[in-house]
């Protein structure tokens, strides 16, 4: 089941959650060539893709993993490994994970980003982000695969979202053709349980290196921050003006 949409307007056009959008898909594009090739999509990933035996010291040097056919990623000692909690952010993996990962923040991200303002939002937003690092380095430190994505910090926005709108409702795409409208709430506390209970069998195995290929920890470590920190980030007076009448008030639709 994937969210299209939700039913409550905004006030203000949601710039920075535009603008992370945007700088999402000019790394996809120009950084990581759209998947295309696939040597300077591993590279990218390789190179600045946070990988948490790096960042812990805990992964042999030298030691190479799998990232693509006939191709490795080995661990190295750069300087610039302790930026990529952050540039990994910006990252993807393929056509479905940006795409999956652009959706979710575009029908959660512009109303958190309304009720917030637009700079409060970014620092949310990053802040979520690093948690959901932290929290993958956490369970897995020794790991040696990389890993991309904004689904973490994303995770946070949801969370976010949780608190602040918990009774809206969100249309919801659930194959093959059905559209149905289900309240956040519901919609939010499935997927945090479904990734749980994804994570459980991580935390159980003897060999964490297997993991679907999914960092749900992260997802967790983001979607807790997010409901933590969410009203420490949200603006009152946004809040009270989003809480108003909507006839009173010019919107444009979420």
């Amino acid at each position: 089941m994937f969210p299209i949409s939700d039913e409550h307007p905004t006030l203000r056009p949601p710039i920075m959650t535009i603008g992370i959008l945007g700088v999402m898909f000019a790394a996809w594009f120009l950084f990581q060539g759209a998947g295309f090739d696939p040597v300077r999509l591993a590279t990218a990933v390789c190179n600045w893709g946070m990988v948490p035996g790096e960042i812990t010291k805990r992964a042999a040097l030298g030691l190479s993993v799998p990232i693509g056919p006939n191709m490795g990623c080995e661990i190295d000692n750069w300087r610039e490994n302790y930026l990529t909690p952050l540039t990994s952010m910006f990252l993807h993996g393929g056509w479905g994970h940006i795409i999956g990962n652009a959706l979710f923040l575009w029908v959660f991200g512009n109303n958190v980003e309304d009720s917030m303002g637009h700079r409060r939002f970014v620092v949310f937003y990053l802040i979520c982000g690093l948690a959901a690092a932290a929290a993958h380095i956490a369970l897995d430190p020794a790991s040696p695969v990389p890993t991309v994505g904004a689904s973490g910090a994303i995770s946070g926005v949801m969370g976010a979202y949780l608190v602040l709108y918990p009774r809206v409702r969100v249309n919801v795409y659930i194959p093959p053709i059905f559209i149905l409208p289900f309240p956040a709430w519901a919609v939010l506390v499935y997927w945090f349980f479904l990734q749980v209970f994804t994570g459980l069998p991580q935390m159980l195995a003897v060999n964490r290196q297997v993991s679907g290929g999914v960092a749900v920890w992260a997802h967790v470590g983001g979607f807790v921050a997010g409901v933590a920190l969410v009203k420490a980030f949200v603006n009152p007076t946004y809040l009270r003006r989003r809480s108003a009448p909507l006839t009173d008030q010019a919107v444009s639709v979420s």
